[in-house]
């Protein structure tokens, strides 16, 4: 169970994004500010996540430097300021299936940064490294397939939605979540430049990772900075009272949601899964998104899922186990050279001490 822990918490993580994804897209055509939400979330993350930061790691806690609060603040720059809100500025022209399945350029663009920066050991010519390269490909091909080909109906969803947030009738509520298809290139453009953000942030962290070793107390730094950088932005762009105002209804809950899983749980477990795994590892769950984005539409919103989803889903999966087999074999052949160095050292010192106890016995006859 141990040596699942890290690719359950990253499912975990997949599934929070999917539901996450079809909220805020809600949320947003209901009025939402994407600003003040990006400013509530970390603020409400902080306050979530602070004291159990403070208890559980006080002992492991490294000292506060200028150095650490300079690569946080640049983290949360990359991924809770320009991701987010460039995210959310992209999902207003575009729908949460086409930034689900963009999600997909993730792998990639983290798997070759890896590999230039020296961070992802990639041997071409090895089984293991043909199978990070295969099980790539066929995450990005499949989940082309998974949104874009759209086969005869294999599923029918509900015949009513079981979430109808503005309470409206079946044709009413269809009519107030079509998608905005006049902006659909600059949104997707926006979505793209904030998945570039991401990849960027993947990798950073595990440098970060690395030489501040907390993650709870990172997550609490990193949503605290978040909180200061877009306050800044909201000086200029939510300046508005009003949208600042918090009523019992679907934005409420869409902060709740993201405060407290988007951003405290999920932020946590991606520092504590690439600290121990990397950033590679972290980001070939994404297209997993695509999938839970798609059930949770067919189960909450009646929408249907068709034949092209099963067999991408199918590809998805057969990638991601390409790519895993791969890192376990990574691991393990790390694994024995590591062990491989320590039997040729306990030689050597063996080797030594017999030197000297022959040295010691011709001494001994000498005299």
């Amino acid at each position: 169970m141990e040596g699942c822990t890290h690719y359950l918490a990253m499912v975990l993580v997949q599934l929070i994004y999917g539901g996450s994804d079809v909220l805020i897209k809600l949320s947003l055509q209901d009025g939402l500010n994407p600003i003040v939400f990006v400013v509530y979330r970390h603020v409400l993350a902080m306050v979530f996540i602070g004291p159990f930061a403070y208890v559980l790691e006080r002992k492991q806690r490294p000292s506060f430097s200028i150095s650490a609060a300079a690569n946080i603040f640049l983290l949360a720059l990359l991924g809770p300021t320009i991701f987010v809100n460039v995210y959310c500025a992209g999902l207003k022209y575009t729908s949460a299936t086409v930034a689900s399945a963009l999600s997909n350029v993730i792998p990639t663009l983290t798997f070759l940064t890896a590999v230039l920066l020296g961070m992802e050991k990639l041997k071409i010519r090895s089984a293991r490294g043909q199978a990070k390269v295969a099980g790539t490909i066929f995450c990005i091909g499949g989940s082309l397939i998974f949104t874009f080909w759209k086969g005869g109906y294999l599923l029918k969803g509900v015949e009513k939605p079981l979430i109808n947030v503005y309470d409206y009738d079946a044709e009413k509520y269809i009519g107030r979540t079509k998608h905005v298809h006049e902006n659909w290139i600059k949104g997707s453009a926006l979505i793209l430049i904030s998945y570039i953000a991401w990849s960027a942030w993947l990798i950073l962290q595990a440098a970060v990772s690395k030489v501040y070793p907390a993650p709870l107390s990172l997550t609490t730094l990193m949503c605290f900075f978040a909180s200061l950088q877009s306050s800044f932005l909201a000086l200029f762009f939510a300046r508005n009272p009003s949208s600042w105002r918090l009523e019992w209804n679907l934005q409420l809950l869409t902060i709740i949601y993201f405060g407290v899983l988007t951003t405290a749980l999920v932020y946590y477990l991606q520092a504590w899964c690439i600290s121990h795994k990397g950033p590679v590892f972290a980001a070939m769950f994404s297209p997993l998104q695509a999938i839970t984005v798609a059930v949770f539409s067919a189960i909450a919103f009646a929408e249907r899922l068709h034949f092209g989803s099963l067999i991408g889903a199918l590809l998805i999966i057969v990638g991601l186990y390409c790519v895993l087999w791969g890192k376990r074999k990574d691991s393990l052949a790390k694994h024995g050279e590591i062990e491989k160095v320590r039997l040729d050292d306990i030689k050597v010192q063996e080797i030594s001490m017999n030197d000297i106890s022959v040295v010691n016995s011709v001494t001994r006859e000498e005299t």
